[in-house]
Order: C-alpha cells, then structure tokens, then sequence
C-alpha cells in the first residue's frame, strides 16, 4: 500500500477519533452525577437569584462589554434596570435578554420602513412605512406586556396549590423555608412560573435574608395581588404570632375561590366574545351553502322564463 494513502488514513481515523472523543467527554460531563446534582440544587431561578456562582472575573467582563453595548443602544444604566425589571416579570432574567430587547426596538422599525419602501415606492408607500415603522416600534413592548400579563396570570393560578402543598409541609412538621423549596421543586411541571418564583425565593432565604423581606420581594417581582396579600397575610402571622397553617388554610380557600369566580367569568364573556367571529366568519359561509343553491335556481328559472317569452 502506498505510504501517502496510509497517511491519509491514519490522519482521518485520529481525526474522527478527536471529535468523537471530544463530544463524547462533554455529552458524559453533561449527563454526569455531579452535573444533574448541581442543576438540581441551584435551579434555573436560583442561579440567576444568586450571581455569587458566577467567577467574578467572568462577570466583570461579561458586564463590562454589556454595558459597553447599552452605551452604543443609548441606554442609560436606569433605563436598562427599569427594562430588566419588566423583563424579570416576564421570566427574563439575564442582562442578554434586556439588551436583544432594545436591539429589536431599533431594528424592527428599520425593517419595515425599508420593506414597505422597497415594494412600494416612496411616493406611494411613505404614509404606510411610517405606519410599519411604528408597528415595528411598539411590537415588542405589546409582546412583552402579553407575557407579563400571561405569566402572572400562571403565578395567580397556580398559587392555591401551592399554599394547598405549604399547609401538607407545615402540618407534618416542616418549617415554611422548607414548603417552599418542596414546592418550588413540585410544581416544575405543573406550574413552572411559580416553580421558578418559588425557588428564588428559598434561594434568598437560604442566603441569609429575612424572610418576610424576600417575600416582599417576591411581590414586587410578580406584581400579582393574590401574592402581595399572602405577604401581608404572613406579616399579620408573624407579628402577632398566630397558627400559620390555620391562616394558610383561609388564604388557600380565598385563592380557589377567587380563580373559580375567573373561571367563571371568562366562561360568562364567552358568548360575547363569539359574536364576532359567528356573524364574520361563520355566518357568511353558512349563508352561501343554504341559500346560495336556491338562489342560483331562481335566478335560472327566471332567466329560462325571460328568455322563452
């Protein structure tokens, strides 16, 4: 055999070994014990809740190029913490997201502008550009204001579960640190929003922070108030030191009741709200499959008749 093709060979073999091996040595760190451990201890909520994981050499320099780019954006440092708040509302912790978010508001409006422009024309499409420009504009505020209200609408539903899973916890003998980490752990599937509110908030009670402080801030991060009056119903527990299972019980029964009585009323708005589309959509087809036929058959009756006479 030549030697240049047993080169050849060689140099593949070692070649598809390295990145077979390489990919096989992160899949494995990926999948280790250690790994799956340390995912389930910190938590997607606890690892943004807590930057002290984070090196600090990486951090300052991740920050510094960040903040570099919200310079360039126009974004002075109050903008930016007034945007990362509503963005925390929304689930979205990370500085990255806050900073895609003022990307999309100046590139969205350019897109449109010069999309309507190029197809039709400047004399005839300036009026509809500017309309896009705008539409551009203010899309993802609508959009983020949409997952504000659609994620606190996730917290107030699955809080009566929630406080259900804190009285089972504090009635067996757990303290409430405790029923919140099991239910931040519990409800990852059914209720992920609260799942991750409720895991931050072990996550600052566990830091050392008083606990009627962290759930002062759990209120203002989720701005729901069926949380702002389990915080104030805690604080009335905790000062005058009364059974905290017996006021979980009440305030359980005050949420199930309060999300059956939604339930309710969307369910009652249901028929207003299928006017619109009944008498637009539905309505006019079902119009033309029963009367379109024998309207068709007059018309050629009166047609034959005109004609024979």
């Amino acid at each position: 055999m030549p030697m240049d093709v047993v080169v050849t060979v060689v140099g593949v073999f070692v070649g598809v070994a390295l990145v077979a091996g390489t990919m096989a040595s992160l899949a494995l760190g990926r999948l280790s014990p250690e790994r799956r451990r340390l995912n389930e201890l910190v938590g997607a909520g606890a690892a943004d809740a807590a930057p002290l994981l984070v090196p600090e050499s990486l951090a300052e320099n991740t920050d510094a190029s960040l903040e570099r780019a919200a310079r360039w954006l126009q974004k002075s440092p109050k903008d930016m913490n007034r945007l990362r708040r509503r963005m925390a509302m929304a689930g979205y912790r990370s500085y990255e997201a806050a900073l895609a978010y003022s990307i999309l508001e100046l590139v969205l409006p350019a897109i449109g502008f010069i999309t309507v422009i190029y197809f039709l024309g400047v004399s005839g499409g300036l009026a509809f550009a500017m309309l896009a420009a705008a539409v551009g504009y203010f899309a993802p505020s609508l959009w983020l204001t949409r997952r504000i209200e659609a994620r606190k609408r996730q917290i107030r539903n699955g809080l009566p579960d929630a406080l259900d899973l804190f009285i089972v916890c504090v009635e067996s003998g757990s303290s409430l640190d405790q029923a919140i980490s099991k239910a931040g752990e519990e409800f990852a599937l059914a209720h992920p929003a609260l799942a991750e509110e409720l895991r931050a908030l072990a996550t600052e009670i566990r830091a050392g922070k008083p606990r009627l402080d962290a759930f002062h801030d759990f209120a203002d991060r989720t701005k729901v108030d069926d949380v702002r009056a389990l915080v104030a119903m805690l604080a009335q527990t905790d000062r005058f030191g009364t059974s905290i299972a017996q006021a979980l019980r009440t305030h359980a029964e005050t949420s199930r009741t309060k999300r059956r009585q939604r339930a309710e009323e969307r369910a009652a708005k249901l028929g207003v709200k299928l006017v619109f589309p009944l008498v637009l959509c539905l309505f006019p087809a079902f119009y033309v499959v029963t009367i379109g036929p024998a309207i068709v058959q007059f018309l050629r009756v009166f047609v034959q008749g005109t004609a024979g006479k």
